[in-house]
């Protein structure tokens, strides 16, 4: 079974006054159909306006920039709009089949990236948007003497409802036009900032990781996803690690680079490669991915996908090579008992983040 693990840029779908959206496709990236996994990413530009709209994916949005987005959303089985403040570091699930809406109300550019599993949607690997009004909206896909039912109005006013807005996907709304305001209670059960959690792993010299699941955000549960923001500090090495429950992780650089060797079945290395701001990656289901940094070190955001991650390292105290008896090391290596000591000693003194060497 061959896969070509090979990071891909996202490309450029759409581009007006109110902003961009950014996909990875399955035709550049087979990939993610394979997994069932996808990706995009919105850029707003100042009173940008993301319609309202709702997809066939669960997916997290991941803030990269900004300081005064909004979202709404009506979840499903709701009849109440819920409106969040979002900032850079924030994290925001999005549900399947919520209808949501994502508005830059403040002065530079508004960078959400939204990364999700694909396993209900039409294109394995894409993410598929419906909107609810604008050009190939839902709304104008109706007659008018259907809108003109539904919505008990007069049929010019079903063609108002129909065609009055142009704007595809993404708008700029005028100056002085007004949203519903974030509502803060909301936005602390439904919004995570992860940049300011506490990390769960902090070492001096190596990074810090920060894991995200339902038990810090009962919200993220809906979304059946976890997610997770590494920082590495120059050249250190992240532990060779893989996921023991069958997930698939799926990886966004923020910033930085790094040099990543994942190895596949029967031992074979399918990647050894560099990575770089803005690529996307994924390392499929029991595939073992080790990276050390570049001079400046690496951050990134992943997802993995799973409620309940199972992930085990390969080099630390807490590895399985350290877990396993000294004869079965030596067993298993070839090496003698001298050497099999060596090892898990050096194991012992392992974290799962590296610092480099001095």
């Amino acid at each position: 079974m061959e896969f070509d693990l090979t990071p891909k840029f996202a490309q450029k779908l759409f581009e007006g006054d109110g902003g961009s959206y950014y996909s990875w496709s399955t035709s550049e990236f087979p990939l993610l159909r394979e997994t069932k996994v996808g990706a995009g990413k919105l850029v707003l530009q100042p009173r940008g306006f993301a319609l309202p709209h709702y997809a066939d994916s669960s997916k997290i949005g991941y803030v990269l920039q900004g300081s005064d987005g909004v979202v709404g959303m009506v979840l499903p089985n709701t009849a109440e709009e819920v409106v969040l403040k979002l900032k850079k570091g924030d994290v925001v699930p999005v549900v399947l089949g919520s209808v949501s809406w994502w508005f830059n109300d403040g002065g530079s550019e508004l960078v959400i990236v939204f990364l999700g599993e694909t396993s209900k949607s039409y294109i394995p690997g894409e993410f598929t948007y419906f909107i609810l009004g604008g050009a190939q909206s839902i709304m104008g896909g109706f007659s008018p003497e259907f809108i003109s039912r539904a919505y008990n109005v007069n049929k010019d006013d079903a063609n108002k409802l129909a065609k009055s807005q142009t704007g595809f996907l993404i708008i700029k709304l005028q100056d002085g036009k007004r949203l519903a305001k974030p509502n803060k209670d909301n936005t602390n059960k439904l919004v995570y900032n992860i940049n300011a959690a506490l990390p769960d792993i902090d070492v001096k010299n190596g990074g810090l990781v920060t894991s995200l699941t339902d038990a810090k955000f009962p919200f993220l549960g809906q979304v059946e996803l976890s997610a997770k923001l590494d920082k590495l500090d120059a050249k250190a090495m992240s532990s060779p690690i893989y996921a023991t429950d069958s997930s698939v992780q799926l990886i966004y650089v923020v910033k930085g680079t790094c040099q990543i060797q994942i190895v596949g079945i029967n031992g074979k290395q399918v990647l050894d490669t560099e990575l770089k701001p803005g690529h996307l990656l994924v390392v499929p289901k029991f595939f073992v991915d080790a990276k050390v940094a570049g001079g400046d070190g690496l951050e990134y955001f992943s997802i993995i996908t799973t409620s309940k991650p199972a992930l085990e390292d390969l080099a630390s105290k807490e590895s399985t090579w350290g877990a396993l008896s000294l004869g079965v090391v030596e067993a298993s290596l070839n090496v003698s008992a001298e050497f099999g000591e060596l090892f898990k000693s050096n194991i012992g003194k392992n974290k799962i983040l590296i610092p480099p060497e001095d």
